[in-house]
This record gives C-alpha cells, sequence and structure tokens, in this order.
C-alpha cells in the first residue's frame, strides 16, 4: 500500500474527487494525507476526510497564507486538529523566496503553531524554502516542542542541513521533484539518508514526475513513480521500499492506525 503523505485536492481543480480517488486506489495509493494552508483550506480538507475513507487530513497556516491570518485562527485550527482523522498540524514553516515576505511574523505563527502541535501531541508538516539557516536554528531552540514528530515536507536543502535536521528526529518526504533529471541536490540527500526516515508525497496539484513533466494537475497517482525513483537511488527493492515508507508514515502519523 502507497501513501500520500502531502497533497492538496479540491474540486476547483480535480472536478469530480470521488473518481480521482478511485484512480488512486486503482494504482495502489491506500490511503492520502490532504494538506490544509489556512483555515478555509484546513476545513475543506476535513470535509474529504468525513467523507472519502482513505482521506485524512492536517489543518495549519502556511506561511505564504498569514496575510489573512487573526487572533483566535488558531484556536480554529486546534478544534480541527482534534478531529479524528487529522493526523498532523501544518502544513507551517518558513519561506522567505518573496521580497515582501515578513520573516519575523513567519517566525512567530510557526513557534506558535509548534508549540500547538505540541500540547495537542501531533506531528507537524514542515515547509521550508529559501530559510536553511532559520529553520534550523528555529528547530534546534525549539526541538521540545517537535517531539511529536516533524517532517520536512519536499525537502530542497542541502545535504548538511539534512544531517543536522536527523538529529532532531525528522521525517522527509519527496515528490515528482525528486524523479526530475537535474534534481542532483535531492538525489544526494537521499542517498543519505536513512529509509526509515523517508516518505512519499506529490504535493499534487504541483510538481509532476519526470514521466509527466509539465503537465497540470499532478496526482496521488504519482505515488508509486516516485516511490520506484527512491528506491533506485537507494538501491533497495521497489517492495522493500513500499512496506517501509508504508511503516515510516505509520509511525510518525499515529492517527492514521
Amino acid at each position: 500500500m502507497f501513501i500520500d503523505v502531502h497533497c492538496h485536492i479540491d474540486d476547483t481543480t480535480y472536478g469530480d474527487v470521488g473518481a480521482l480517488i478511485e484512480k488512486c486506489r486503482d494504482r495502489g495509493v491506500g490511503r492520502i494525507i490532504c494538506v490544509g494552508f489556512d483555515l478555509p483550506s484546513s476545513v475543506y480538507s476535513k470535509e474529504l476526510a468525513e467523507k472519502y475513507d482513505q482521506v485524512y487530513f492536517t489543518a495549519g497556516f502556511h506561511p505564504t497564507e498569514l496575510k489573512d491570518y487573526k487572533e483566535g485562527d488558531l484556536h480554529k485550527i486546534k478544534e480541527l486538529c482534534m478531529h479524528e482523522k487529522c493526523v498532523a498540524l501544518g502544513e507551517i514553516g518558513l519561506d522567505y523566496h518573496y521580497e515582501d515576505t515578513d520573516r519575523q511574523k513567519q517566525r512567530d505563527i510557526f513557534v506558535r503553531q509548534l508549540g500547538l502541535a505540541a500540547e495537542l501531541g501531533l506531528p507537524v508538516e514542515i515547509h521550508s524554502r529559501d530559510c536553511a539557516e532559520d529553520m534550523l536554528n528555529i528547530l534546534k531552540d525549539n526541538r521540545q516542542l517537535i517531539k511529536g514528530g516533524a517532517l520536512m515536507h519536499c525537502y530542497s536543502h542541502s545535504v548538511e542541513i539534512a544531517e543536522e535536521l536527523v538529529k532532531l528526529g525528522l521525517y522527509f518526504s519527496f515528490g515528482g521533484a525528486s524523479t526530475w533529471k537535474g534534481s542532483k541536490r535531492v538525489k544526494r540527500v537521499i542517498a543519505m539518508l536513512p529509509a526509515e526516515r523517508i516518505l512519499t508525497e506529490t504535493d499534487s496539484p504541483y510538481m509532476p514526475p519526470q514521466s509527466l513533466y509539465g503537465t497540470f494537475p499532478n496526482t496521488p497517482q504519482s505515488i508509486p513513480e516516485i516511490a520506484a525513483n527512491i528506491a533506485a537511488i537507494k538501491g533497495i527493492d521497489e517492495e522493500q521500499f513500499e512496506m517501509q515508507a508504508y511503516e515510516n508514515a505509520l509511525r510518525l502519523f499515529s492517527k492514521l492506525r
């Protein structure tokens, strides 16, 4: 059984979501974690999880989606996180890619959400772009807040940063970008990481794998190709890695059980 631990599914992009989920099941993708990035998307992800057995969800504020954030919103996120099918708080983190970024606000809300996850005993799904040093320092300074587990989704930083994050107990998920011919740094990271720390994602509808490069939307049906690529990089049997990734997901996301 394959698991997509990070994707964004909605009927605006995909049309018939039920048909999509059936196609994913036919491809062996038995569980899908639909990730919230603000309050409305977190509520929508909850509704999908309530409607479809194989869908689970997360709730949280993405660092680039804080313009509409207001006091009291984290309490609403907390209520969503207490749902039986909410497996993590996320996606949260830092993103310094855009020039108008309020970095201090991102850092403050990130740490507050880490604190909320610790209070609830939940893992976190972390987004991290163009912020490697700050991300590492915040996680080191707040390591007591990630005892429930943490996933660095779509990891794109260096091998050296990854080595430090492994020491903090983090997991890492990789999607279609890891199959691209030019993704040499990501491949080096995958080769270095213990297989026990790697999970599979698509970040759908974005970042399709090499076989679908340039197409939109990507879907969780891409997970088998992504998993096969990771297995090849690690030099292990595809079925062996499939089972390992499944076990990793159950270990990190206890509510998946």
